[in-house]
């Protein structure tokens, strides 16, 4: 069984290294595809440089957008979706998100942060439904024809699949893993925007909202 790992990326120089150098080692996975959405840093260029695949976007097309490009540029049957902005990322926590789609009968799994950071930590347990970190069976993503219309929308999107056609997943804790907060990369009030209009993008993406509550 094949397994591809997809990892969105957007202006994410500092820390797409210590991702990628994790993914690529582990021994589950076949292929470590980055996606560089439309950066202008360097990430496109670190990420070459840890040898694995790069597929760099002239624009920004959305987070959404660059997973159903990394997506389509494999056939792998297994897709493990990473943010390119974890802090922490060991063999251990892959192992969790993957080894429930290979050995039980779960078409989903999804990573919840635990013991990383109290901010981190919290947000996750108040949306859990937000999480970046994913393992997802290709079937499931075939049938979501509007992933790359979702911007940050997309894990909202997934979840909302999952709710309709009772998909299997299962949620694994992912202890001591958190990310860069985007009031770190831009600086408070510009992260702040970001994060409104991230959670807003978000919201907007959820169809028929009181018909498909998301617990």
């Amino acid at each position: 069984m094949e397994i591809a790992a997809i990892i969105p990326a957007y202006n994410e120089e500092r820390t797409i290294a210590q991702v990628v150098n994790v993914v690529k080692k582990h021994h589950l996975i076949d292929t470590t595809i980055v996606v560089s959405d439309g950066s202008t840093d360097e990430t496109a260029n670190v990420a070459r440089e840890q040898e694995v695949k790069v597929i760099e976007l002239e624009d920004n097309i959305g987070k959404g957008g660059a997973m159903k490009v990394g997506v389509d540029s494999t056939k792998a049957e297994l897709i493990l979706f990473l943010d390119a902005d974890l802090v922490g990322l060991t063999e251990k926590h892959i192992n969790s998100l993957l080894r429930p789609l290979i050995e039980e009968d779960v078409d989903m799994t999804i990573g919840l942060f635990a013991k990383g950071r109290v901010a981190t930590d919290l947000a996750q347990k108040i949306a859990p439904f937000l999480s970046g970190q994913r393992g997802v069976k290709r079937k499931i993503l075939q049938d979501i024809s509007n992933l790359d219309m979702t911007r940050f929308g997309v894990e909202v999107a997934l979840t909302q699949y999952v709710k309709e056609n009772e998909v299997q997943i299962k949620e694994v804790v992912l202890e001591d893993l958190t990310h860069v907060m985007k009031e770190e990369k831009l600086g408070f009030l510009k992260g702040f925007k970001a994060r409104m209009k991230m959670y807003w993008e978000v919201l907007k993406n959820i169809p028929n909202r009181k018909k498909n509550k998301i617990d």
